[in-house]
């Protein structure tokens, strides 16, 4: 991701490379359309698309509909999503694109790419293991209560935020001086101005991150959330699930609306085992 998504940004490129990329890839749009509809407007009116664990999450559905304040913040994010060309992503990261073996590791599925934020590729990751870690409980059992093994998605979420921003700054610190435009040395030519914007970079791309992680745990339809949190829950009695899928819906929207009181993944990480409803 951070070899991705800076090499293909302003960080490294000219505006005149960057924009011809964009307009490589900018007809792809039938896919980014479908991704703008069920990620960002299904979800919060009535879509033949949309599937939850009724009747027991009845009302928090509801609730996710009548939320004013969440409704400004997905209008928000949709706007970006679809007007902001910011880097090639991937635009479909979810953990299911991420094959691992021993020896390697691929990144499959790429037919939703385009240019598109950021953050909506590393929140995508990241959301899919917060989801994860919710659904942990309905794997439990009394050999294994899945406690190890919820420490280390927490684990493995904080370090792949750490080792992202670890790698990104270290390219652009390596390129600052190369033909990328958007902090052109002749006006950032100094370390003070330099760590400036790049804090503020790294701090705005972290908040972009968790509202789109955000974003993608609260859809309700087509192939997850609900849906997938029954398949990884392996439940008999759908009343069972309310709570893991309602601690997963609570989370993300205060995720969404409160991302910026927080200031680094630590703090993410802690805020979740914490959650009470």
């Amino acid at each position: 991701m951070a070899k991705t998504l800076f090499c293909t940004s302003l960080l490294y490129r000219s505006t005149m490379e960057h924009k011809r990329a964009v307009a490589e890839f900018c007809g792809n749009v039938e896919l980014c359309n479908h991704t703008a509809r069920v990620v960002f407007s299904d979800p919060y009116r009535v879509s033949q698309y949309n599937h939850w664990t009724s009747p027991y999450l009845d009302r928090d559905v509801e609730a996710v509909t009548e939320d004013n304040c969440l409704k400004i913040e997905i209008a928000e994010l949709k706007s970006q999503f679809c007007e902001r060309g910011q880097a090639l992503i991937h635009g479909d990261l979810h953990t299911g694109s991420v094959m691992v073996t021993l020896d390697s590791t691929q990144v499959i599925d790429p037919e939703f790419v385009f240019y598109g934020p950021m953050g909506f590729d590393i929140g995508a990751f990241l959301g899919n293991l917060i989801l994860a870690y919710f659904a942990q409980d309905g794997h439990a059992n009394q050999r294994n209560d899945r406690k190890s093994y919820k420490e280390w998605i927490l684990r493995t979420l904080e370090e792949t935020w750490t080792l992202f921003h670890k790698k990104f700054t270290a390219l652009w610190d390596q390129h600052k001086g190369g033909s990328g435009e958007a902090y052109i040395p002749e006006i950032y030519n100094n370390p003070e101005i330099q760590q400036l914007a790049q804090q503020k970079f790294m701090k705005d791309l972290f908040h972009d991150t968790l509202r789109y992680g955000a974003a993608k745990m609260i859809r309700i339809g087509g192939l997850w959330v609900w849906p997938m949190l029954r398949i990884l829950n392996q439940l008999r009695m759908p009343e069972n699930e309310q709570l893991r899928e309602q601690r997963a819906l609570e989370f993300a929207k205060m995720l969404l609306k409160e991302r910026r009181k927080f200031q680094a993944m630590a703090e993410v990480v802690s805020a979740i085992p914490n959650l009470h409803l």
